[in-house]
């Protein structure tokens, strides 16, 4: 919770229990008390701004005044049995006042570590010559909003963007796509990141390496700023894409809105040929960026992108995009895979042969794991237990042939699919068993930043050094 909120909280349930232990005293400082109650609620709303989940924090002024005239009306004996029910009473508001904002928190992202501070911007593209498939019209053209992230000079003037912008269409295209109730997210749009809008690239450097990221389906740009924050913060222009119609929601500078529609997408082979359609996207954007460095309208990254230090990396579905681009455009130096099956073209038995890293959840990795959910798979899609198990034997091939000849694996223990995301820090309700969300991103992020310094700006080699720094991960180089 955030500091007004703990504030207002204890405030006034201490306020409360005052008035349930010592009655006669706290009505002779009625007034008082009433000032101090209504006046937490108003500084913490002007402090912080209100969020739905401290309704029952922002009724308890008016539960003391209530509580006061009773009080003062009935002259009721201090027993015992009503002393107790009264403080049960209490008990279960004030645990009601505190779960709700602990379950579905403000956070904050931690700082980033590098030298740098963060900047961030937007821009609208459209590819004239690809058709959107998406849509009836036979003008439509594809549209991209993409989000760049990099390396600034500080401006205390500006203060730092927020979590999301387009909170109403953003939390619909969650809700559409996840079943999570788009009110119970709207909050978000109150969490803060560090990067600055608009703000003026870092002289320090001549020119920045590039790291494109593609998030999940069902996912949305900036759904990994824990990990984007931080490397730009070390030196890389990082731009983020929104997969139209794929992302949860795409809001476009003239306020259209292009919200999650399902393709009927089922199994490898309409999977493998999906993947086009974004392997497309992010050559598109790559073609932008070449553009953007020749000639920029703001004029802040004209000459400074080396184009020649591109690296990918991508969550789930958008994993399986950098591994693509990896294989099919030169430009793209290295790729992390973020515990995406790997979907569109299978490597060769020897390999890819570029630097390749593919991070995986325990879960998604742990056949025992996959055997006992697939009972309840079964009963829900009615595919049989061969087709499930013939599901897992071809993933395992693909991840084996894509990490042969070099390339390098980690998992990390006590994780999901999710916690490859910001998602984790949404609510605790939503981590594995035993998740430390904040650590997991550290690892995250320790291993991405060695893993790009290394084959993309080519400088350091710090990844056995993390091995031995986090011995509860398991991190392989398979054999050359």
């Amino acid at each position: 919770m955030r500091l007004w909120e703990i504030g207002l909280i204890a405030i006034n349930f201490g306020l409360l229990g005052w008035l349930l232990f010592a009655p006669q005293t706290i009505r002779r400082y009625a007034a008082l008390a009433l000032a101090a109650a209504f006046g937490a609620v108003a500084i913490q709303l002007v402090a912080e701004g209100a969020r739905w989940q401290m309704i029952p924090a922002y009724a308890s002024p008016v539960v003391l005044t209530a509580a006061l005239l009773m009080t003062k009306r009935a002259r009721r004996e201090r027993t015992r049995p009503g002393l107790t029910r009264r403080a049960a009473l209490l008990t279960v508001y004030m645990t009601a006042s505190v779960t709700l904002p602990a379950l579905m928190p403000i956070f904050a992202f931690e700082a980033p570590t590098g030298p740098y501070a963060v900047g961030t911007t937007l821009y609208h593209w459209t590819d004239a010559e690809r058709e959107e498939t998406y849509t009836l019209e036979q003008d439509d053209r594809r549209e991209l909003m993409v989000q760049i992230w990099y390396p600034a000079e500080l401006d205390a003037r500006l203060a730092p963007v927020p979590y999301l912008r387009d909170v109403p269409e953003i939390t619909a295209g969650l809700e559409k796509a996840l079943s999570i109730p788009a009110f119970a997210l709207s909050h978000l749009g109150q969490v803060q990141t560090h990067a600055q809008p608009d703000a003026k690239l870092s002289g320090a450097e001549e020119r920045y390496p590039v790291l494109i990221f593609s998030h999940g389906l069902t996912g949305f740009r900036n759904q990994n700023t824990f990990q984007v924050e931080e490397l730009a913060s070390h030196g890389y222009i990082v731009i983020g894409i929104d997969h139209t119609f794929d992302a949860a929601a795409t809001v476009f500078p003239d306020g259209r809105a292009a919200l999650i529609r399902f393709a009927n997408l089922s199994g490898f082979a309409d999977l493998d040929n999906h993947i086009k359609l974004w392997t497309d996207d992010v050559s598109f954007v790559l073609d932008q960026v070449e553009q953007l460095n020749r000639s920029d309208t703001d004029g802040r990254f004209t000459g400074r992108i080396d184009t020649a230090r591109i690296g990918m990396f991508g969550h789930s579905y958008g994993g399986a995009a950098a591994v693509q681009m990896l294989m099919q455009d030169s430009r793209v130096k290295a790729a992390i895979n973020m515990d995406g099956t790997l979907y569109g073209q299978t490597a060769s038995a020897s390999g890819i042969g570029k630097p390749l890293l593919i991070m995986n959840a325990d879960k998604s990795v742990d056949k025992a794991q996959y055997d006992l959910l697939l009972d309840k798979a079964i009963a829900q899609s009615g595919k049989t237990r061969e087709e499930y198990e013939a599901s897992w034997n071809e993933t395992v091939r693909r991840r084996e042939r894509a990490l042969a000849g070099g390339g390098m694996s980690l998992i990390i223990p006590d994780t999901d699919h999710m916690s490859y995301t910001d998602f984790h820090l949404f609510s605790p309700l939503l981590r594995s068993r035993g998740e430390d969300p904040r650590q997991v991103h550290r690892i995250v992020n320790g291993f991405s930043l060695a893993f790009f310094d290394q084959y993309v700006k080519q400088s350091g080699s710090a990844l056995a050094e993390l091995a031995a720094q986090y011995p509860e991960v398991n991190f392989t180089v398979n054999d050359e």
